[in-house]
């Protein structure tokens, strides 16, 4: 199975990833608010995920790490 892993510490909110996933449903704006007052992005549905790494190449702050077939 593929592995998506956000570091929430990391991430801004910008949504990038959110916006650029091809299958839509990989990852969500988090209920919770990290240290810097932003909702980061989490993974949900890893079972949909291609491990196309564009949510990671997308994501400004480097917050995102793709392993494929763990």
């Amino acid at each position: 199975m593929n592995r998506v892993t956000v570091d929430r510490e990391m991430c801004k909110e910008c949504e990038y990833c959110l916006h650029f996933c091809p299958k839509g449903t990989i990852l969500k704006k988090s209920t919770t608010v990290n240290k810097m007052g932003y909702y980061p992005a989490e993974a949900v549905d890893m079972t949909d995920c291609i491990a196309c790494g564009i949510c990671a190449s997308v994501c400004p702050e480097g917050a995102i790490t793709v392993e494929k077939n763990i």
